[in-house]
């Protein structure tokens, strides 16, 4: 994908202007797009991806994904978690879809460097927020709210760990 992302601008501009490139700056100029663009469309995929996965398991009969995070952490999960987590999977899918309208909004409407800003520096702070978020207002909904340790949290990373080799493999 990124040697189409190279390759792309070049093929295009040949097929627009009817000849090949003719100054390095005009390469770099179009290889700088072909990596701008891949590094949009590689943000716009995780975020839709993870977007149609927790979407997915929101569908009636199905157990919201951030519930059976909480069932193989803990074990039973009580009504009320049941429904607090079926919450926090929404909201998960709020994050989701409003990175994707972000990124999209800020190409079409902002200058590049606040787009390419958005996408590759804010991406991680933001999923942290995110995390904080969640994690700060859990006790304040949920009742008798889990705490996890050093150890659960590697436990539910060996956890995701172990389903997405089955889920390529498989």
């Amino acid at each position: 994908m990124l040697l189409l992302a190279l390759v792309g601008p070049g093929l295009l501009h040949i097929a627009i202007s009817g000849g090949p490139m003719t100054s390095a700056g005009e390469v770099w100029g179009w290889v700088g797009t072909g990596l701008m663009a891949a590094s949009g469309l590689l943000h716009a995929f995780i975020y839709a991806g993870l977007l149609a996965v927790f979407g997915a398991s929101l569908r009636a009969g199905r157990e919201p994904l951030v519930t059976a995070l909480s069932r193989r952490m803990s074990g039973a999960v009580s009504a009320e978690r049941a429904a607090y987590t079926r919450g926090v999977t929404w909201a998960w899918c709020a994050f989701f879809a409003g990175q994707i309208v972000t990124s999209l909004a800020l190409f079409l409407l902002a200058p590049r460097p606040v787009w390419l800003f958005f996408v590759n520096l804010l991406n991680v702070p933001l999923l942290a927020l995110m995390f904080i978020a969640e994690h700060t207002v859990r006790p304040f909904l949920l009742k008798n709210a889990p705490r996890y340790s050093v150890a659960d949290v590697r436990r539910f990373i060996a956890y995701i760990k172990e389903g997405l080799a089955g889920a390529r493999n498989g």
